[in-house]
C-alpha cells in the first residue's frame, strides 16, 4: 500500500482542483505527491527571521552577523558576502521578478495575460527534469519532432520511464510539420504531452509566424476534443532569430490562456540567450486558461518542492551575478553586439552555400533560420563522414538523427568557408574511394 499523501500535498492538490479546475489532471503521480515543506525547517526558520537570537539557519555567521566567508573567496567577487548564502528553493525574489519583467518585454503578446511567477531551476536542463517529475508517469508518451536534443531521451525515458514518440519535423515544403503533430495529438488517449523546442537543437529552425498560428490551432483542436495537453516549451535559444517572418515570441504567449485543457510550461533561462553557459540558472513558468493566482502559487510550490527535494536550492552566486548583469546600463547594447556576431556567421553560411552550388553534390542543407546550429544531410553515412573529417581535416562536427549538426556559434567567421569546403571535400573523397 502506498504511503498517504502529506497534508501539504493534499492542500496543494485541493487548491489545484478548486473551482472545477483541470490543473490537477495534468500532474503525474509524483507531481500529485510533491509539496513545498513550508511547515518544516524552512517554515520555522521563516518565522524566526526577525528574532533577536536566531538559532534556526544552517549557515554560519561572523560575530557581527555578516556571513562567515573565506576572505580568499570573497575577494574574487564584486558583490556583498550575502551572495554566498542559500537562496529560497523558489529562487531569489528579485531575480524571479526581474525575469518576469524581461519575459513581458521580450514577449509583448503576454501582456494582459495571467501566468505564474517563474521559479528558479538549476538552468534549463534541470527545469526540464522538474517538469518531468511533475507531469510524467512511467510509460507516458511524449510527442516531439524527430530532430531533437538527445538529452531528452536520457531525462524523460531513462529517468522517468516515459516514451518518446516522434513525427517528421519538416513537411515536403520544408515547413514545420504541423499535420504530423496533429495526427499524434488526436490519436487515442486523453493525456498528451508535447515538447516544442524553438530555435530547435539540432536544426536551428524556429517556427515561422504561419507555423506558430498552425501549431496554436492544432493544440486547441486537441483540447476541444477532450485531450489534456501539456506543452513543454524548451526556449533555450530564445531570441536568436535571423530571418523575417519567423516567430520572435515564445509560443507560451499563444498557449498560456488558450483553453482549460492546455497547460503551457515555459522552460527558459540566460544560458544561451545571454551567453552565460556556466552560470546554471534557469526558470520554469506555468500558464493555463482560468487558473487563479492561488492555483499558480500552488504550481510554484510544487516546482519549488521538487527543487528542494533534489538540489535544495539553486546557485545564489549565479542569481546575484545575473541581477547585476541585467541592471547594468550597457546590458542591452552588449547583448545586441553578441547577437550580431552570430547573425553575421549565419548570413555568411547562406552566402557560402549560394556561392558553391557544387556543395549540393555532397550534402543538402536542412531548413535553418535561428539559434546556434544548422544541419546538413550528406549523401554518405554521416558517422563515416564525421570520422573522416576528424582524421583528415582536423574538423569536428556532431552526428544526430542521421544528420550532421554544425555549431556555427563555435566557429569563427574567418573559418566558415574552410569548414564547408572541408565537408564537401571529405564527402567527395569518400565517394570517390568507394568507386
Amino acid at each position: 500500500m502506498s504511503k498517504a499523501l502529506h497534508p501539504l500535498a493534499v492542500a496543494l492538490n485541493t487548491e489545484l482542483s478548486a473551482k472545477k479546475s483541470t490543473l490537477l489532471d495534468f500532474l503525474s503521480k509524483r507531481g500529485k505527491r510533491t509539496y513545498f515543506p513550508s511547515k518544516g525547517i524552512l517554515g520555522q526558520s521563516a518565522e524566526a527571521k526577525d528574532t533577536e537570537i536566531n538559532a534556526t539557519i544552517g549557515t554560519a555567521f561572523e560575530e557581527d552577523g555578516s556571513p562567515l566567508c573565506l576572505e580568499s573567496a570573497e575577494a574574487l567577487i564584486n558583490m556583498p558576502s550575502t551572495a554566498f548564502l542559500y537562496t529560497p528553493s523558489f529562487g531569489l525574489p528579485q531575480i524571479r521578478t526581474q525575469w518576469l519583467q524581461m519575459m513581458l518585454e521580450k514577449n509583448p503578446g503576454l501582456k494582459e495575460k495571467t501566468f505564474s511567477l517563474p521559479v528558479v531551476t538549476h538552468a534549463l536542463t534541470h527545469g526540464l527534469s522538474v517538469a518531468g517529475f511533475l507531469f510524467l508517469d512511467a510509460n507516458d508518451t511524449i510527442i516531439l519532432p524527430d530532430l531533437y536534443w538527445d538529452n531528452y531521451a536520457l531525462m524523460f525515458e531513462d529517468a522517468y520511464g516515459a516514451k518518446l514518440q516522434t513525427f517528421p519535423m519538416f513537411d515536403k515544403k520544408g515547413a514545420f510539420n504541423v499535420k504530423a503533430m496533429q495526427e499524434k495529438l488526436l490519436a487515442p488517449g486523453d493525456k498528451k504531452i508535447v515538447i516544442l523546442n524553438f530555435p530547435n537543437n539540432p536544426t536551428g529552425y524556429t517556427a515561422t509566424n504561419e507555423d506558430a498560428r498552425a501549431i496554436q490551432k492544432t493544440v486547441l483542436k486537441a483540447a476541444k476534443a477532450g485531450k489534456k495537453v501539456t506543452v513543454l516549451l524548451d526556449d533555450a535559444y530564445f531570441g536568436l532569430v535571423y530571418e523575417k517572418g519567423v516567430c520572435t515570441e515564445s509560443l507560451f504567449g499563444a498557449l498560456c490562456d488558450l483553453h482549460r485543457n492546455i497547460l503551457a510550461v515555459k522552460l527558459d533561462g540566460p544560458t544561451k540567450e545571454d551567453y552565460v553557459w556556466g552560470i546554471r540558472v534557469g526558470f520554469i513558468t506555468f500558464g493555463c486558461k482560468g487558473a487563479t493566482p492561488a492555483q499558480y502559487k500552488a504550481l510554484e510550490a510544487k516546482a519549488a518542492g521538487v527543487v528542494r527535494g533534489s538540489i535544495s536550492n539553486c546557485s545564489s552566486l549565479g542569481q546575484h551575478l545575473l541581477l547585476k548583469t541585467y541592471t547594468h546600463p550597457d546590458y542591452a547594447k552588449q547583448k545586441q553586439s553578441k547577437f550580431s556576431i552570430l547573425k553575421r556567421r549565419y548570413e555568411r553560411i547562406k552566402a557560402i552555400l549560394a556561392a558553391h552550388p557544387e556543395y549540393a553534390q555532397s550534402f543538402v542543407a536542412m531548413p535553418c533560420n535561428s539559434g546556434y546550429f544548422m544541419c546538413i544531410k550528406p549523401i554518405i553515412d554521416p558517422e563515416t563522414l564525421r570520422k573522416h573529417l576528424l582524421a583528415t581535416k582536423k574538423t569536428g562536427v556532431i552526428v544526430l538523427s542521421g544528420l550532421v549538426r554544425i555549431a556555427f556559434s563555435a566557429v569563427p567567421y574567418a573559418k566558415l568557408d574552410a569548414l564547408f569546403a572541408n565537408i564537401h571535400d571529405a564527402v567527395q573523397e569518400l565517394t570517390n574511394k568507394r568507386k
